[in-house]
């Protein structure tokens, strides 16, 4: 059989020659999924993708086939226009992200190839060459933009650098080009600080000071001025009748509940009289509380000098005068314990008369009433007196304001915590409200009144105690309510870093202070008192101790209790422990026995003082005085069995005896100081030998002695010294 090859065309032009069978007879016609034929079928329906024009197969190929490769071109026509016109679409819109979704808008506008741009994209790209546009200006302007620049005290680099809105490496750099090596952490002071914020362009203003912040906090306004009640403080020499006075007037006993019968504290009350208040201040007569009277004098308006008929005008009477007069506020004499028969009232008021405080009797303008707390006499009168003072003062202030007081006294109670006893000078003083004392800051949990009731408000001039500060304020400390926790929080820091500045300065040392012989022991003392006046006052009264050769240091001066942290301190400081009205816990006490800690307790301060005395005292190096009994010079020198070395010896003056002291003196020198050991006479054993006889003579411990020394026996007494 030959082989017939014929053409498949189907674009007019040759591409495949197909070499079909004659013969099917008995075997199955091929089939279009053999790989064979598929793979060349491929190939020529790929490259007949445009014009595809159908002309009929070979009329020797079967049905099957021929409508098997019309299906084949048919598809691979449809797929073939579809990817063209993708491709078309791509470059011709190079826009469009993926094809649309056919909606009703869409399908009836005539343009169907592509998505247009969304108005919310044209809007984003407009809001980000605007943003852009911005921070360039922005840029721009920060360069040449300059700021106030608030400057404190002390500044780190870090925080400077901040404020500025700069690197910190530039202000290290410009540090480090003049010279000054620092850090990031180094603090630097307000004038460099000035300098710095000027030399980057900017506008240093210098912060305010805590002083200055209180000033605009005080500043009280004209209006609403209403009449308070009168601050009075009773002063005078101690045991003139002070407190007996307040006694009277407030009908209670105070005196049989203080140690020795002294007023060692500061304390505020109030009356009524004639339907008018009247607050009163108790102020101690002892030498040592002379801070305490001139705070007493500070917060007053009239002061009631109490001075005893029988007695006179003492120092702290005269004390008193100056600083109600340094005070500026007017004086009320009242000449106490009248009822005496050697009281003497004119005499009270001759000798006041060297003072400048001249009676009205003697056409003065000082007002003086003759009383007596015994029977009670003129005390009405005084009250009087008192009130009238009072309205010519014309006494105002705004009730409606932030508070202000002054803090009397300070203590920490156990059950309660820190407590502050303050006297309310202008505004209302609530519950809840924010408030500053000294450096320590707090919120008022609770008010107590001088009878010990709860209250809710505190008026002007009221004698209360406040529960809810941080920690035990000063005494003197001013009081200061404030709108927000924040702004208490922050002047609370602002002193606390005005303390920490105002550190005592070093002192340089000259040639005279280094070689100058400073050998002297040091006394510690670690002081606990109930409130921060007494500690005040003892801490006071130990300072004016002084001696050249002792001095107190006082380590810890604190109100409270003494706790096992005081008793470690004492001991790990070698310091006598002194509470002064409190006592020690019971693990304070435990710790102090096991570790031979002695805690000396007192009630009464010049008791005190007297014990610090006695201390500093035996500390001291004692007097010794000598006195030469006799001398004696060496002659000869033996040597004697189990005794050694024996100085034959002349006595010249004085006696020598057994057992005194001795030196050996060799040309102007001491070589021995010792004790004598023996004396022998004639071999035998002798206890004191007079001038003229010759004896021998043994030292302790001592045998090289020559010929031609002297020996001098003298007798020492040690006496104590007393500060």
């Amino acid at each position: 059989m030959e082989k017939q090859k014929k053409k498949l065309t189907i674009t007019g032009k040759p591409k495949k020659t197909f070499v079909p069978q004659q013969n099917f007879v008995g075997k199955k016609p091929p089939s279009f999924n053999d790989k064979k034929f598929s793979k060349s079928f491929n190939k020529v329906s790929n490259n007949f993708k445009k014009n595809f024009k159908s002309k009929p197969l070979i009329s020797k190929l079967s049905d099957y086939e021929r409508r098997k490769l019309a299906e084949q071109k048919a598809m691979k026509g449809i797929r073939g226009e579809n990817n063209q016109k993708d491709k078309e679409n791509k470059s011709k819109f190079s826009t469009k992200k993926r094809e649309a979704k056919l909606t009703v808008s869409r399908a009836l506008s005539e343009d169907l190839e592509f998505k247009s741009r969304s108005l919310a994209s044209i809007k984003r790209a407009r809001e980000k060459e605007l943003r852009v546009s911005k921070n360039q200006i922005n840029d721009e302007q920060s360069t040449n933009f300059k700021r106030n620049i608030n400057i404190p005290e002390f500044i780190t680099i870090r925080d400077l650098a901040n404020r500025m809105a700069e690197q910190s490496s530039n202000i290290i750099k410009h540090l480090m080009g003049m010279g000054v090596s620092v850090t990031i952490n180094h603090t630097i002071d307000s004038d460099t600080a000035e300098y710095l914020v000027k030399e980057f362009g900017h506008n240093p203003i210098r912060e305010k000071k805590a002083d200055e912040i209180i000033k605009n906090i005080k500043e009280t306004k004209s209006e609403n001025l209403k009449n308070r009640p009168p601050i009075i403080t009773v002063m005078g020499h101690v045991d003139h009748g002070k407190t007996s006075v307040l006694d009277v007037i407030r009908s209670t006993n105070i005196v049989l509940g203080e140690f020795g019968g002294i007023t060692q504290h500061i304390g505020a009350y109030q009356i009524e009289k004639n339907n008018q208040k009247i607050t009163f201040i108790d102020t101690p007569g002892h030498a040592a509380f002379t801070e305490m009277r001139a705070r007493g004098s500070k917060l007053t308006d009239i002061v009631v000098l109490v001075v005893a008929a029988n007695d006179g005008v003492m120092p702290q009477t005269v004390e008193s005068i100056k600083h109600a007069k340094a005070a500026k506020v007017p004086i009320v004499v009242a000449i106490n314990k009248c009822d005496l028969p050697d009281a003497d009232p004119q005499k009270i008021k001759n000798q006041l008369l060297e003072h400048e405080l001249i009676s009205e009797d003697l056409s003065g303008e000082t007002i003086m009433v003759e009383i007596s707390t015994k029977t009670k006499k003129n005390i009405d009168k005084l009250l009087e007196l008192i009130l009238l003072q009072a309205e010519l003062l014309d006494l105002k202030c705004d009730f409606n304001s932030n508070s202000n007081g002054v803090v009397l006294e300070s203590k920490i109670d156990v059950g309660r915590g820190p407590i502050a006893n303050i006297i309310v000078t202008t505004g209302n003083l609530k519950k809840g409200d924010y408030f500053v004392c000294g450096t320590k800051w707090g919120k008022v949990r609770a008010i107590i009144d001088d009878t010990g009731k709860q209250i809710n408000e505190a008026l002007p001039s009221t004698p209360v105690e406040v529960l809810g500060i941080n920690g035990a304020a000063k005494s003197g400390d001013d009081f200061l309510v404030l709108d927000t926790e924040k702004e208490a929080k922050s002047l609370s820091e602002a002193r606390i870093e005005e303390t920490k500045t105002s550190k005592n300065p070093l002192t340089m040392f000259t040639q005279e202070s280094a070689f100058k012989d400073n050998k002297s022991e040091d006394l510690n003392v670690i002081v606990k008192s109930d409130v921060h006046g007494s500690s005040e006052a003892i801490k006071n009264a130990i300072n004016l101790i002084k001696h050249d050769e002792v001095k107190v240091k006082i380590i810890l001066s604190d109100v409270g209790m003494v706790t096992e942290t005081d008793v470690n301190l004492a001991k790990a400081s070698n310091a006598i422990l002194i509470a002064f009205n409190v006592k020690p816990s019971k693990e304070a006490k435990k710790i102090a026995e096991h570790n031979h800690v002695k805690i000396s307790s007192f009630n009464i301060i010049y008791e005190l003082i007297d014990f610090v005395k006695n201390q500093m005292s035996g500390l001291l190096t004692p007097n010794v005085e000598e006195k030469v009994i006799g001398s004696a010079e060496i002659l000869e020198i033996f040597k004697v069995s189990k005794v050694g070395k024996v100085a034959g010896s002349k006595v010249i003056d004085g006696e020598i005896t057994q057992d005194a002291l001795a030196r050996i003196i060799r040309d102007g020198t001491i070589v021995y100081n010792g004790k004598i050991s023996t004396i022998f006479r004639e071999k035998d054993q002798a206890k004191q030998v007079s001038a003229g006889l010759e004896c021998g003579i043994s030292f302790k411990d001592f045998g090289d002695f020559q010929k031609k020394d002297i020996i001098e026996a003298y007798s020492s007494k040690t006496t104590e010294r007393v500060i």
